[in-house]
Formats: structure tokens, C-alpha cells, sequence
């Protein structure tokens, strides 16, 4: 069976699980939603200050959050369950990965698959929504285009920072919080402008790690915004490029790791 059947089929598995008991699920699904929620409430309390923050308005800022928080809702829902390697490889339960008849990997980002994690990428379509409902602009092809692809580039890039951060837990096992200061935090990041940071911030998330990417170089090329560091205004188009480098990093480092692996304690 083909790896995206393997995935299905575990996900398939836990998806029932979880929808054994509906009340449960619902309530757990609503409490996810409201909980990330939280983020945008205080956005709003913010503009009921001011009228623009980092050159952004209200619906802009919301356009930006909820750019950023549905590429991590998508990211996490779909691979956010690869950082329990680092517990897999001290239970030595990675060993029974290794000698099932599916990639480890696979096996790995549909552990304990968790439906409750698509309360965030719900809430957040919410808000977009309302963001494209409230922004005043002169949408084309192109632009809706790039908006759309940008959240599929977007979850992509979260996804291989998801693998990479799980693939140095080959070597450092409890490093899974390291790992969350760059989605989560990330998340925390890209939802707002990020020129309200320092240069050197801008550059790290530029030419470092590529978070600006998942959503804020785009935002700006469809808000005719133009790019800080005086970079091109159309350096959001470069998204997919990123997206295909991080994939083929995270898969290095995945690779590696599992070269690396000598059972438990290792």
C-alpha cells in the first residue's frame, strides 16, 4: 500500500475513535475553537484603541491572523503529531515503528491523530471570512490565487518545521518545546506585522528560519503592501520555492535521525 493509503488508514483509525463518543468531541472541538480564539479577541480590544497598527488595518490584521493561524491549524492537525517522537524513543516504542510494514514517518505524524486540533483551522476560517468581507481591495486572478496557495505553502512550511524540530529529537530527546517556540510561536509571530519587530528579526524569519513566508510576504503582495529590507514586493511569490526546500531539509534531517537511532537511550 502507497504511503498516503498507510496515512488514511491510521488516521481513519483514530479519526473513529475520536468520533466514538460525539458530545465529547463536539464540546472538545468548540473548546479548541474558542480557545485560539482568544489571540483574535485581543486584536480586537487592541484596535478598539487605534485605527492601524504596523500600517495594517483591522481587517488587514485580520486577514493576517487568519492566514497564520490556519497554515498552523492545517500543519498541526495533519503532522503536529511527530513531536512525540522524542516520548517514542524513551518508551523504546519507535523500535515497534521501525519493524511494522509502514514508513516510521508515516507512522509518526498520525500517532494519536487528533480531530479536536481542526477547531483552529475552523476558528481561523471564521475570521478570514470576515476579513475578506471588510477589505476594500481590487482582487484579481492572481492575487486570489496567491492567497489561496499561500496557505497550502503555508502549512507546508509549518509542517517540515514540525519534522525538523522532531527529527532533532533523535538527538536531543526532550527538545520538543524547542521545537514549539517556532510553530506555536511562530504562529504568535506571523500574525502580526512584522515590521513592528526589529531588523534583525525580519532578517532571521527572512533568511534563517522562513516564517515570514508562510503568510506575511504574501499578505503583502495581495495588500499591494510593499516588502521591509527592501526587498521586492513580489517576494511573496517565492513561497512554493521555500515550501519545496524546507520539505526537502525536513526530509534530510528526518532521514538522518532515523540513521542515527540505536534503540532505546540512543
Amino acid at each position: 500500500m502507497a504511503w498516503p493509503g498507510q496515512y488514511r488508514l491510521l488516521v481513519t483509525m483514530w479519526v473513529r475513535s475520536s468520533l466514538a463518543y460525539p458530545l465529547s468531541f463536539a464540546l472538545t472541538l468548540l473548546g479548541t475553537a474558542l480557545v485560539t480564539g482568544f489571540d483574535f479577541i485581543a486584536v480586537l480590544l487592541m484596535f478598539s484603541h487605534i485605527e492601524s497598527f504596523g500600517g495594517f488595518s483591522l481587517a488587514e490584521m485580520a486577514l493576517l491572523y487568519g492566514t497564520a493561524s490556519m497554515t498552523l491549524g492545517l500543519a498541526d492537525l495533519a503532522t503536529g503529531s511527530v513531536e512525540r517522537v522524542g516520548q517514542r524513543i524513551r518508551t523504546g516504542e519507535l523500535d515497534v515503528w521501525l519493524i511494522r510494514p509502514a514508513p516510521a514517518f508515516i507512522q509518526a505524524v498520525a500517532d494519536n491523530f487528533a480531530l479536536r486540533r481542526l477547531g483552529r483551522p475552523l476558528q481561523a476560517g471564521f475570521v478570514l471570512i470576515l476579513a475578506l468581507g471588510k477589505l476594500e481591495l481590487d482582487w484579481t486572478v492572481a492575487k486570489g490565487t496567491i492567497l489561496v496557495l499561500s496557505m497550502i505553502t503555508g502549512s507546508i512550511i509549518f509542517a517540515t518545521i514540525f519534522v525538523l524540530g522532531a527529527a532533532f529529537q533523535f538527538i536531543s530527546v526532550d527538545s520538543a518545546e524547542l521545537a514549539n517556540s517556532f510553530t506555536y510561536g511562530g504562529q504568535q509571530l506571523t500574525q502580526y506585522p512584522l515590521t513592528i519587530f526589529g531588523k534583525d528579526i525580519v532578517r532571521a524569519v527572512t533568511f534563517v528560519v522562513p516564517l515570514a513566508f508562510v503568510n506575511y510576504y504574501p499578505v503583502l503582495y495581495v495588500l499591494g503592501k510593499p516588502a521591509p529590507l527592501g526587498l521586492p514586493s513580489w517576494i511573496g511569490l517565492l513561497a512554493p520555492a521555500v515550501a519545496a526546500v524546507m520539505v526537502a531539509l525536513a526530509s534530510l534531517a528526518w532521514r538522518g535521525g532515523l540513521r542515527r537511532y540505536r534503540s532505546t537511550g540512543s
